[in-house]
Formats: structure tokens, sequence, C-alpha cells
């Protein structure tokens, strides 16, 4: 297929891969794995193969109760050099754990939380206001409320490890999350990873589609989360094959016994709020991931956020044969290839 009888957007994502340089766009994995690589004032991540040591926090937001997850190699010992760390956001319909620490049994490795302990890093996550094991304030959970969950929980990371500025990832609507996160406390922001991100929603199909139930998301807090609506974020897009369809059937065996509904806030915000994040401040450096077949955005969409990033440390991933759920699909591995380039990346050098 030549570049002129590709869709649209394919034909962009090529030729924003070709003209990586003129954008500062490219494939993004332009930083060689290095152990000895320095990120922004970070400590150095060092992998290891050690046994995967984890703990259980909380967290306050006035009166609600936030469940905090965090893994890493080996229990944390006094005087140690602290290890870089990593704070994962969810998104709208799984908690953190199904999310970022899933098991799929004889499926491989599906935690991401695993992965990058044994990259060598700190790895923490969260469960939002009304989500998996955190108590609810009644509210719809929105990314303005999930922006005060994170304020509430980085002093507790930074209680537990000696450090108060961070690496954050996040994935669909845990990445407008996360960036919005980064642009009210961008002291507490180092790198920032925006996986399945959504800026303005112009042209993407699942926009569209929460377009025309944004009645209904402003007139209830909650929404129906069962196992068919799990099940129709891997086949929405029309690239089931991208995906091991074990994976749904995972995630409903964690999700399912917090009840069939989680809240709506962040689908009315995706719904009639976009743009919630002003890409120009955001100050941090910043890794854009896309699936090609990702219904929550086009191309066009992301790389006019890209475009408007103050900071020139910047990236912007597509990744083949992927739909809206990298973190879920069977090419996961080239998105932990780009995240880890990413963090460990050596600091510029000014000019």
């Amino acid at each position: 297929m030549t570049e002129s009888s590709m869709p649209p957007d394919h034909a962009l994502a090529r030729r924003a891969i070709l003209k990586g340089a003129g954008l500062g766009v490219g494939a993004g994995l332009v930083s060689a794995l290095s152990a000895q690589a320095q990120t922004s004032g970070a400590a150095v991540a060092q992998a290891s193969d050690g046994a995967i040591w984890s703990a259980e926090y909380w967290a306050k937001k006035g009166d609600v109760a936030l469940n905090l997850w965090r893994k890493r190699v080996g229990a944390p010992k006094p005087g140690e050099p602290p290890l870089p760390l990593l704070f994962l956001v969810h998104g709208s319909s799984n908690s953190a754990r199904s999310s970022y620490d899933l098991t799929v049994p004889g499926k491989g490795e599906y935690s991401l939380m695993n992965v990058f302990a044994r990259y060598g890093y700190d790895v923490w996550t969260l469960d939002h206001d009304g989500y998996g094991y955190s108590g609810s304030s009644g509210n719809n959970s929105d990314v303005a409320s999930s922006v005060e969950d994170l304020k509430a929980a980085v002093p507790v990371v930074a209680r537990e490890t000696g450090q108060a500025k961070m690496h954050f990832y996040g994935t669909s609507s845990g990445a407008i999350r996360a960036a919005a996160f980064a642009q009210a406390a961008p002291e507490r922001v180092d790198r920032l990873v925006l996986v399945a991100f959504t800026y303005k929603g112009t042209g993407a199909p699942e926009i569209g589609r929460r377009e025309q139930q944004i009645e209904f998301y402003r007139n209830n807090n909650r929404r129906k989360r069962d196992a068919a609506m799990i099940r129709s974020i891997f086949t929405r897009d029309g690239h089931a094959a991208s995906y091991d369809m074990a994976v749904p059937e995972a995630i409903a065996a964690v999700e399912l016994k917090f009840g069939e509904q989680v809240p709506t806030g962040t689908y009315l915000d995706m719904a009639a709020n976009l743009p919630l994040v002003d890409p120009k401040k955001v100050l941090s450096p910043v890794l854009m991931i896309r699936g090609i077949h990702d219904g929550n955005s086009t191309t066009e969409d992301l790389i006019d956020f890209f475009r408007q990033l103050p900071n020139g440390d910047r990236q912007f991933v597509i990744l083949p044969h992927t739909a809206h759920s990298p973190g879920y699909s069977n090419n996961r591995h080239l998105l932990w290839y780009a995240t880890r380039n990413f963090l460990a990346a050596p600091a510029a050098v000014a000019s």
C-alpha cells in the first residue's frame, strides 16, 4: 500500500515518522536502553531479577480514603539509595490493579508494575475516588476530582520514599488525569508518559459515541460497567485480534467484585468538556504513545497537542497493530520498550 492509498490516519502516522526530525516526532525509540542513563534529577534505574515486594497504603482526600498500591524489587531498607519513582494513573472503567497489575493465567506477563519493578523502579498506583478499594465521595470522579486524588496521594509517596518528584504514566482518561495533574503541580512531575490520550477528540469515533450520552452522564454519577462492557473495550475499535480475549475475562474477574458500576465523570468530561489540558502548561518532558487503531483519538488530534508542548524533550510513538489499550495488547512489549527508553533518557545538555 502506498502512502497516498493509505487511510488518512495511517498516512499521517507514516509521514510523522519519516519527517520526525522537523517536528520532534518519530518512532520515539531514539534512546538506547542504558542502565547508566540519568533522568532529570532522578535516581538511576538498574534492572533486577529479585523477588518483587508489594505493600498497600492509604491517603485521605477530605473524608475519602484512597487506596495506594506499591511494588518494587525487595523491601525498602533504611539508608539504601532511592529507586526512581513511577506513578501509574488508571482510566475510566477499571481500577488500578486490574489496569496495571493484572494476572492473566497462562498468558504471560500483563503487570506493568512487575515489568517496571524489574527494570529498577519503585512503582506506585492509586484507586481514584469511587473505584476499586478506595472510598467514594459520591461525586462522579471527574478529571478535576482525580487531580485532587493525586494531590492527596503524592505526599504519601514522598513520605515513604523521601522523594518529592516522580515520573507519571497514565492511560486513556488516566493520561488526561496525569496531564492535568502535571499542569496543576509541575514541581511533582519528572517525566510524563501519556498513553491513549485524548486532546480535543475531533473525529474520534468513541468520543462521538459518548457525545450521544451527554445527558445521561450529566444526570447520573454512575454508569454500568459489567462484563459485557469490559469486553466491549476490546472490540469497539474493530481490532479485537490485537488482544488475547482472555484479558477482558481476567479484568472482569477482578473488577466485578467491586460491583457493576463506575463513576461517569471522565466520560462526561470527554464527551462535553474537551480539551481538559492546555499543552502549553505541561512543562515536563512528555512521551505520547498511540495505538494506530485507537478510536479515542486521531493522530492529527494528538500531533496538535504535541506541537504545543513547551519542553523540547518530547517524543511521539505510534504502535502498529494496536488499538485503544496498548497495555493489554499483544504488542504491549513495544509499549514497555518505548516507555523504558524515555524514562531512562540522558538529561539534555543545555546550549
